[in-house]
């Protein structure tokens, strides 16, 4: 290994503000998963970069802190079913996206595959990921194992771009706050220049993100990002309790694009902290025409649409990723 352990030690009219005092912290951050966790959440990673890219100039506008909008399975779908080359997407975007960097899922020593690919393939990927245009790499293992991001993060600090480590959220006897923390001190000290937390299945309750949010943010030096899904019905709440316990960012989506198996709404978390010194500032009516852009293109894939329109309390048991139910109805 080559690191050390380190034990734990924007106006809307009639919009009211939050109550003063409710919240303090610099304002927050944004990252657009619209066309990558968003699409896959809802509709099985169907949209072709066609219908992605009349859209991009407006948000780019945004003042987003990044847009994920490749990697995990949109390099498969596009190759398998789109019939796509998903390099020409990533050039694409970054010819349109002046202002927001681009953000890749990369599964660590899996790459964007479902086996384990030897260290000069992982090099040579994320050289060629960054030449395309990709800025930001969150790099996660499924197992949570760092020795299989190894290889990766050394790749992207080769590279020159930012690494996005990531923690991912589960309920076990094994998945402690107390787990979570030594997993990310030890990404701190292996140099990712902050922290994604995953609630890939939609079961962080407020209290627990709370919780892991007030430790990561006591114990760690880099900024730390929140990202849940709405399955269970509390990602919002989980949100608003991150927020006042000073997540730095967090994920969301274009309204049209939220809530079922995806994230959170972008409008609504920015009125929530309206008038707090976590308001960053962004117009709430700037994402009315991309809102109605995405409303009438997800008419064109409502055959791959997860049935789950609503909430699933089911996911507090079966924990499955939101992810994977469009992907099982397009099977």
């Amino acid at each position: 290994m080559f690191w050390k352990r380190k034990e734990a030690s924007a106006t809307v009219p009639n919009a009211p503000a939050a109550a003063p005092g409710v919240l303090t912290g610099p304002p927050l951050k944004f990252n657009s998963v619209e066309f990558r966790d968003g699409q896959q959440s809802l509709f099985a990673t169907r949209m072709t970069t066609e219908d992605m890219l009349p859209i991009l100039p407006l948000m780019d506008e945004i003042g987003y802190d990044s847009m994920e909008m490749w990697g995990g399975a949109t390099f498969d779908v596009a190759v398998r079913f789109l019939k796509e080359d998903p390099w020409e997407r990533v050039r694409a975007f970054k010819r349109h996206m002046k202002k927001t960097p681009l953000k890749m899922v990369l599964r660590g020593q899996n790459l964007v595959g479902y086996k384990a690919y030897p260290d000069d393939i992982v090099e040579k990927f994320v050289e060629k990921a960054a030449e395309a245009g990709i800025d930001i790499f969150l790099i996660f293992d499924a197992l949570q194992d760092l020795r299989n991001c190894e290889t990766a993060f050394r790749a992207v600090k080769k590279a020159g771009r930012k690494i996005e480590g990531s923690i991912q959220y589960n309920i076990s006897p094994f998945h402690t706050t107390e787990q979570f923390v030594q997993n990310a001190l030890e990404q701190e000290q292996m140099g990712v220049s902050l922290i994604h937390v995953e609630d890939m299945a939609g079961l962080m309750t407020p209290q627990a993100a709370y919780e892991l949010i007030s430790a990561l943010k006591k114990a760690l030096h880099i900024p730390i990002h929140l990202h849940c899904h709405c399955t269970g019905g509390m990602a919002e709440m989980a949100y608003w309790e991150a927020i006042r316990a000073g997540v730095d960012g967090v994920d969301v989506c274009v309204s049209s694009m939220s809530m079922g198996p995806a994230q959170p709404p972008v409008e609504s978390i920015l009125a929530a902290v309206r008038g707090t010194s976590r308001d960053p500032g962004i117009d709430l009516g700037a994402f009315k025409e991309i809102s109605d852009y995405f409303l009438k293109i997800r008419q064109k894939y409502a055959g791959f649409e997860t049935k789950l329109v609503g909430v699933d309390v089911g996911c507090l048991k079966h924990q499955i990723p939101a992810a994977c139910f469009p992907i099982w109805r397009a099977s």
